[in-house]
C-alpha cells in the first residue's frame, strides 16, 4: 500500500473487521511497544491500508479499557469509540473467538491485496482443520503471555525467550473454554514449567511461589540451590492479564502435590 493510498484513508472510520485485527495485535504487544516504530504495527498498517500512526492510536484506544493499565496508573488514549468498547467487551471474554476470527480476517485481507501465502487449506470437519485451529490458538496464547510478562520467567526472572514456556495453569486438555485465555497462563522457564505441570510447584492465593514438600525434603544440593531458593518468594506479576485466582486455586487443588 503506497503512502498516497494510506493518506486517502486518513480519518476513515474503523470497521469492525479492522478493529478485531487491531485488538488481536493489542493483546500480543506490550503496551510500551504500541508505537509506530514497531514492525508489527507497521505490518498491520500496511495490511489495512492505514498509517502506522493510525494503528498505534487505535492500540492506545484499547489501552483505555485495560484494567491492568489503570491499576498501574496508565490511562491509554481516551478518545475511544462505541465500537472500540464493543469489541473489547465482546472478545475480552471470548478469546477463542477473537483468535480464530482474527486469523481468518488476516487471511482475507492478505487475499484482497494478493499477498496471501500459498497454503493447502483443510476442507470440511477434518483433523487437519482441528490442528490448524489448535496452532492458531497456541500461537496467540504464547505471544500474549510473552507480552504480558515481558519475556520473563515469573519465578526466576530468567529473560531468555528461547528458554521460556507459555504454561497453562489449567491444562489445555482439561479446560477447552479457557485454552486461549491469557489469564490461564504463566510465563515459566522450561524447568519450572515441567515442575508446575508435575505439581511440584504452584502459586498461592497471595501470589507466592510454593514448592512441594517432595522438593523441600530433598538433600540434593542442586535442588536446594536452584529450585528451593524460590519457595515463599513472590512471583513476578505480569503487566497485563493477571493470572486467574480461580484457575490457580484449581491447580493447587488438582495438581499440586503439597
Amino acid at each position: 500500500m503506497t503512502t498516497a493510498a494510506q493518506s486517502s484513508r486518513y480519518g476513515a472510520p474503523w470497521t469492525r473487521d479492522e478493529l478485531i485485527l487491531a485488538f488481536d495485535l493489542y493483546c500480543r504487544t506490550p503496551f510500551q511497544k504500541t508505537k509506530t516504530t514497531n514492525p508489527e504495527v507497521q505490518k498491520l498498517a500496511a495490511l489495512l491500508g492505514r498509517s502506522p500512526a493510525s494503528v498505534a492510536r487505535k492500540l492506545g484506544n484499547f489501552g483505555a479499557f485495560d484494567p491492568a493499565l489503570r491499576s498501574a496508573e496508565i490511562t491509554g488514549l481516551v478518545h475511544t469509540s462505541k465500537l472500540d468498547r464493543e469489541i473489547w467487551n465482546e472478545f475480552h471474554s471470548d478469546w477463542s473467538a477473537l483468535v480464530w476470527q482474527a486469523s481468518k480476517l488476516k487471511r482475507a485481507f492478505e487475499e484482497q491485496r494478493g499477498e496471501a501465502p500459498v497454503l493447502v487449506r483443510p476442507s470440511g470437519p477434518s483433523e487437519a482443520l482441528r490442528m490448524t485451529k489448535q496452532r492458531v490458538h497456541q500461537a496467540f496464547f504464547r505471544e500474549a503471555i510473552m507480552s504480558s510478562y515481558e519475556e520473563t520467567c515469573c519465578v526466576t526472572g530468567l529473560r531468555i525467550r528461547e528458554c521460556l514456556i507459555a504454561s497453562h495453569i489449567v491444562p489445555w486438555s482439561a479446560d477447552e473454554e479457557h485454552r486461549t485465555d491469557p489469564t490461564n497462563g504463566l510465563c515459566l522457564s522450561s524447568t519450572f514449567d515441567r515442575l508446575f505441570d508435575a505439581g511440584l510447584i504452584t502459586i498461592s492465593h497471595d501470589l507466592l511461589v510454593c514448592l512441594s514438600g517432595i522438593l523441600m525434603r530433598t538433600k540434593i544440593p542442586s535442588t536446594q540451590e536452584l529450585i528451593a531458593r524460590y519457595h515463599g518468594k513472590p512471583m513476578i506479576t505480569p503487566k497485563r492479564f493477571m493470572p486467574s485466582m480461580e484457575r490457580l486455586r484449581w491447580h493447587r487443588s488438582n495438581v499440586f502435590r503439597g
